[in-house]
């Protein structure tokens, strides 16, 4: 089972698939400004690297001397697949059927969004 991901988590993951290979400065310069324009210290985000790399597994790194480059272990797309069996799994009783008709029911997949999914379910 995939460990699920924090926003915070998330964030640096997203970052650390765009970039590949990054040290905390990067990650930092990328990071978008919230609402106040605003980022995270340097001491959060590494926290953040620490618990994602010791903790969850989730990213690896080669140090020179005290600095250390950080990379992913995993890819973006199998964290989403893992996601979402796991969402299905928990939370939809494992039937794809009742997560698609809860985006249908709640107007979230639009009639073409529908047919693409026919289309690929055919093929």
């Amino acid at each position: 089972m995939t460990r699920i991901l924090t926003p915070l988590e998330l964030q640096v993951m997203n970052l650390l698939w765009q970039k590949k290979k990054v040290f905390i400065k990067d990650l930092l310069e990328a990071w978008p400004k919230d609402n106040d324009g605003k980022k995270p210290a340097y001491n959060t985000i590494s926290t953040i690297v620490r618990i994602l790399e010791k903790d969850k597994g989730f990213i690896g790194y080669k140090a020179y001397g005290r600095t250390h480059e950080y990379f992913p272990l995993i890819s973006k797309s199998d964290y989403q697949k893992s996601f979402l069996k796991n969402a299905i799994d928990k939370v939809f009783s494992g039937s794809m059927t009742n997560l698609v008709s809860a985006f249908v029911d709640d107007e979230k997949v639009s009639q073409d969004e529908l047919d693409e999914l026919k289309k690929l379910l055919e093929d």
